[in-house]
C-alpha cells in the first residue's frame, strides 16, 4: 500500500530567528489539521445550533471508532439533512445550564463532537468574526433506545456502497482527513470510556460540543437501566459529589504523554533499535514508553531507554510530536545520545523486548529508502528480503530516524 504523504509544518517558508538556528518545524501524520477549532465557542449554543444546520456542514461518522469511508484512502462525510434522524431537529437548542437542570440518565443520546470550522470555506457559517465550514464527528453505533435508528441508517449508508473501516490503525488517509479523524476518534474514545464520574460514580453528561463532560446534580430518572427509557416525572436529587465543588468540577479528556527516542551512540556512528516479539521477522523501531507521574520528559526517556535495554543516555532533544489516537496518546519525539561507556545492551531489566541491536547508519538510510511499511505490509520494491525494516513515514519513529541519518547530531542545528 502507497504511504501518505506527510503533513505541511505551519508556514513551512517562513524565515525567522528561530527557524534559522533550530531549521524548520517538523509535522508528524496524525496532526495538521486544517480546522480552528474555535474551543471559546463550544458553550454556545447559538452557534453550535447555526453550525450544525449550516449547508457547508460536514459529518464524519463512526461505527464502534471505525470512520464511514468510500475506500482506506477516502472518508465520506455526510450533511445534516442524513443525520437527523439519528440525532433530532437540534440538539444545541437548549443552553447547557438547561441541559444539565433537565438531565435524564435513562435517555441515550448519541455522541455528537463539534471538531472545529475550516476557515478555507469563504462560504462557510459567518458568526461574530469567525467564517469557515463546520466540522462535526458523530458516533452511530447502536446503542440504548436509538438502536434501531443507528442500525437502519447504517444498512442505509452500506446500501451506497460506502463502509466504516476497520482495522485498528487507519494510514491510508491524506494527512488533512487524517487529523480530523484521529480528533474525532480520540474524543469519541474518551466519552465512550467515561459515561460515569470518576469521584462518585454516577452517570455523566456530554457538555461543551462533546470535549467536557459534567456530573448534574439532579435526574429526571432513576439510576436504573441507563441505557433504558424510564422517565421520571420530578427530579431526583443525587448523592453528593466533589466535582460539583471548586473548579474541578468537570471531566475533560485524557492525553496519555508518551516518549519515543532516536537514540545514537556515543561516536554519533549507530542507532539503536529494538522489537517486540509479535513484530513481523527483521522489523525493528525506536524505543518507546510512557511518561509516568512527576517526571519530566527528558527523565522519562533516559528511564524507559535503560529498562528496556540497559543504555545509559546523556543529552536529550525534543525533535516532534504526534498525536496518537489510539486511544489518546500524545508521542513526544526525542533524539538522545549515549554517555561514553553506556553503549551495553542489557536485556534483563525489562522484558518488553525480544531484543534490542545497534544499526550502522547506512543500514538504517537503506531501510528507510526500501524497507519501510506499516505491520504486516509488503516493504517497497527493491527491499532485500533479510534486511532491517522500519515503520512507514506515518510513524514519528520514521521521522526520528530519517532525523539522525540526516544530520542532526552534527555539529551544525540541526532541528
Amino acid at each position: 500500500m502507497s504511504q501518505p504523504t506527510l503533513p505541511e509544518p505551519a508556514f513551512p517558508n517562513l524565515d525567522s530567528m528561530l527557524s534559522r538556528k533550530f531549521g524548520k518545524e517538523v509535522a508528524n501524520y496524525f496532526s495538521g489539521s486544517p480546522l480552528n477549532r474555535v474551543s471559546f465557542l463550544r458553550a454556545d449554543h447559538t452557534f453550535l445550533s447555526a453550525a450544525l444546520k449550516h449547508p457547508t456542514t460536514s459529518f464524519l461518522l463512526f461505527n464502534n471508532l471505525n470512520p464511514l469511508a468510500k475506500d482506506p484512502s477516502t472518508l465520506e462525510y455526510l450533511p445534516f439533512a442524513e443525520i437527523q434522524p439519528l440525532i433530532g431537529d437540534n440538539p444545541y437548542s437548549k443552553t447547557e445550564v438547561q441541559l444539565i437542570s433537565e438531565y435524564n440518565s435513562t435517555t441515550t443520546i448519541p455522541q455528537l463532537l463539534f471538531l472545529g470550522l475550516d476557515e478555507r470555506n469563504n462560504h462557510g457559517l459567518t458568526y461574530n468574526i469567525y467564517t469557515g465550514a463546520p466540522y462535526f464527528a458523530l458516533d452511530v453505533t447502536p446503542k440504548g433506545i436509538i438502536t434501531s435508528q443507528a442500525e437502519s441508517l447504517i444498512r442505509t449508508l452500506e446500501l451506497r456502497g460506502l463502509k466504516f473501516l476497520e482495522g485498528r490503525i487507519q494510514a491510508a488517509l491524506p494527512a488533512q482527513d487524517a487529523a480530523i479523524y484521529a480528533q474525532g476518534r480520540a474524543l469519541l474514545d474518551w466519552n465512550a470510556r467515561n459515561p460515569f464520574c470518576a469521584q462518585c460514580g454516577q452517570p455523566t453528561l456530554s457538555i461543551n460540543g462533546g470535549t467536557k463532560r459534567t456530573c448534574p446534580p439532579k435526574d429526571m430518572a432513576s439510576l436504573s437501566g441507563t441505557m433504558g427509557g424510564n422517565v421520571g416525572v420530578t427530579p431526583t436529587e443525587r448523592p453528593d459529589c466533589a466535582t460539583r465543588k471548586g473548579i474541578s468540577n468537570i471531566c475533560f479528556p485524557r492525553t496519555d504523554p508518551t516518549i519515543i527516542v532516536a537514540v545514537v551512540s556515543s561516536d554519533a556512528k549507530r542507532v539503536l533499535i529494538g522489537r517486540q516479539k509479535r513484530w513481523p521477522p527483521c522489523w525493528y523501531s525506536t524505543l518507546a514508553g510512557f511518561v509516568e507521574p512527576a517526571e519530566s520528559v527528558e527523565e522519562a526517556v533516559r528511564r524507559e531507554v535503560w529498562e528496556e535495554s540497559g543504555v545509559k543516555l546523556g543529552r536529550v532533544v525534543i525533535h516532534s510530536t504526534q498525536p496518537w489516537p489510539y486511544p489518546a496518546n500524545l508521542m513526544i519525539g526525542a533524539i538522545a545520545q549515549c554517555i561514553p561507556g553506556g553503549e551495553e545492551i542489557i536485556l534483563k531489566h525489562d522484558p518488553e523486548l525480544e531484543n534490542a541491536r545497534w544499526a550502522e547508519l547506512d543500514e538504517v538510510r537503506e531501510a528507510l529508502r526500501v524497507g519501510t511499511s506499516a505491520l504486516g505490509e509488503s516493504a517497497q520494491e527493491g527491499y532485500k528480503e533479510g534486511n532491517l525494516r522500519l515503520p512507514a513515514g506515518t510513524a514519528i519513529a520514521n521521522q526520528l530516524l530519517t532525523a539522525v541519518v540526516g544530520g542532526f547530531v552534527g555539529e551544525a542545528p540541526k532541528i
